[in-house]
C-alpha cells in the first residue's frame, strides 16, 4: 500500500520536526546587513576611542578593550554564519564577508571552515573524534595511555592551558599556518590571510605606533578568542552530553543530546550571537543566528533540552573523560 506523506510524518517525527524549523533558514538581507552595521561600526569605532582614550584613563581604555572585544566575538559569529551559507542567500556574497570578517579575527576563512564542517558531520561520534573538536579520551583509553599521554591529555584540559595559553596559539600561530592534507585553496586562503593582517598591521603601526597597536589588538583579540574557546567549549562539554559510536551517531539525535543549550543573560545573548542555542544550530546549521532564539521559542521540543547556566559551566570544567559504561562525563578520579 502506497505510504501518504502525513503517514510518514506520523511514524517518522523528524519530518515534522524539520519541516517546522525550515522556514527560520532563509536569509534576511535586512537583519543581515543591520546585524553587520551594529556590530563592524561600532567596533571600529571601539578602535578610535580605544586610542584616544590611552591620553585620558587607562581604566578607560580597559573598560573599551572588553567591550571590544565582545563586538569582536559578535562579527566571528557572523564569519560562522557565512561559512554556513546561512547569512545570505548568495554564497559569493557569504564567502566575500566571511573572509573580510575571518581576517579581523585572525581566521583563515577556507581552513576553518573545513574543518568545522568537518566537526558538524562527526560531534559526538566516539569513533571520529580530532577534527574541529576539544580532545576528549574515554575513560578506558586514559587508563591505558601511557603516562607521557596522560600527561599531554592533563595538560590540554587544564583550563588555565586550554583557555589561557591555547587561545592565543589557535589565534596566532595555528590559524597561520597551513597543514598537510589541506587543498591548495585552502592554503592560498592561509596565505591570503596572513598578507591581509600583515598589512594591516604595517598601516596601523604607521598610524598609531607599532608598540601601541601590538598591545591593543593583541589584547581585543586575547579576551574575544578565550570567550570564544569558552563558549565552543561548552557547546559540546557539559554535564548531561552523549556521546555515541558511529554505529548509533546521527546527527538530529546529537544535536539534542551531544549540543548544548547555554542560558545567557541577555546581553550576553546578544553579543555571543545567540550561539547559546546551539542545539537548533547543529540540527539545521543553514538557519542564521537572528532566528535561533524564535525557532527556540515557537518550536517546544528544543525547549526539553535542558540549559546550561553559569554555575554548570563552571563544574563542567572538572569533567575530564567520557565513561562508556555509565554513559556520562567524569572527573579523572571518575565521579560525574
Amino acid at each position: 500500500m502506497k505510504t501518504t506523506e502525513k503517514d510518514d510524518q506520523s511514524v517518522n517525527p523528524w519530518m515534522v520536526i524539520n519541516k517546522n524549523i525550515e522556514k527560520y533558514q532563509k536569509p534576511s538581507i535586512g537583519i543581515s546587513i543591520w546585524q553587520i552595521v551594529n556590530t563592524f561600526i561600532p567596533y571600529i569605532g571601539l578602535w578610535v576611542l580605544i586610542v584616544y582614550s590611552l591620553s585620558v584613563s587607562y581604566w578607560l581604555t580597559a573598560f573599551l578593550i572588553i567591550l571590544a572585544a565582545g563586538f569582536l566575538v559578535r562579527l566571528f559569529i557572523i564569519f560562522h554564519d557565512c561559512g554556513h551559507g546561512s547569512y545570505f542567500k548568495s554564497q559569493k556574497v557569504n564567502r566575500t564577508v566571511g573572509m573580510f570578517f575571518g581576517i579581523l579575527a585572525f581566521t583563515p576563512y577556507d581552513k576553518w571552515h573545513n574543518q568545522h564542517m568537518r566537526h558538524h558531520g562527526s560531534v559526538g561520534n566516539l569513533d571520529k573524534r580530532g577534527v574541529g573538536d576539544v580532545w576528549t579520551m574515554t575513560k578506558e583509553e586514559y587508563a591505558s595511555a601511557s603516562k607521557v599521554e596522560k600527561f599531554k591529555y592533563r595538560m590540554y584540559r587544564n583550563p588555565i592551558v586550554m583557555f589561557g595559553l591555547g587561545s592565543l596559539y589557535v589565534f596566532l600561530i595555528q590559524n597561520r599556518l597551513t597543514q598537510k592534507g589541506m587543498t591548495q585553496k585552502e592554503k592560498l586562503n592561509v596565505y591570503f590571510t596572513n598578507a591581509a593582517l600583515l598589512f594591516v598591521f604595517v598601516v596601523m603601526s604607521l598610524t598609531i605606533g607599532f608598540g601601541t597597536f601590538v598591545i591593543l589588538q593583541l589584547s581585543i583579540l586575547y579576551i574575544a578568542a578565550i570567550s570564544g574557546l569558552w563558549l565552543f567549549y561548552l557547546q559540546h562539554q557539559y554535564e548531561d552530553v552523549n556521546w555515541f559510536r558511529n554505529k548509533e551517531w546521527n546527527y538530529r539525535t546529537v544535536a539534542l543530546e551531544g549540543s548544548s543549550f547555554v542560558k545567557f543573560p541577555k546581553l550576553l545573548q546578544w553579543f555571543s550571537g545567540n550561539i547559546g542555542f546551539h542545539h537548533i544550530h547543529h540540527l539545521n546549521a543553514r538557519i542564521p543566528n537572528y532566528y535561533l532564539s524564535k525557532c527556540y521559542r515557537e518550536n517546544t521540543i528544543f525547549k526539553e533540552v535542558k540549559p546550561v547556566t553559569f554555575m554548570m559551566s563552571l563544574r563542567s570544567l572538572k569533567l575530564r573523560l567520557w565513561d562508556e559504561q555509565i554513559q556520562k562525563m567524569v572527573t579523572f578520579s571518575g565521579r560525574h
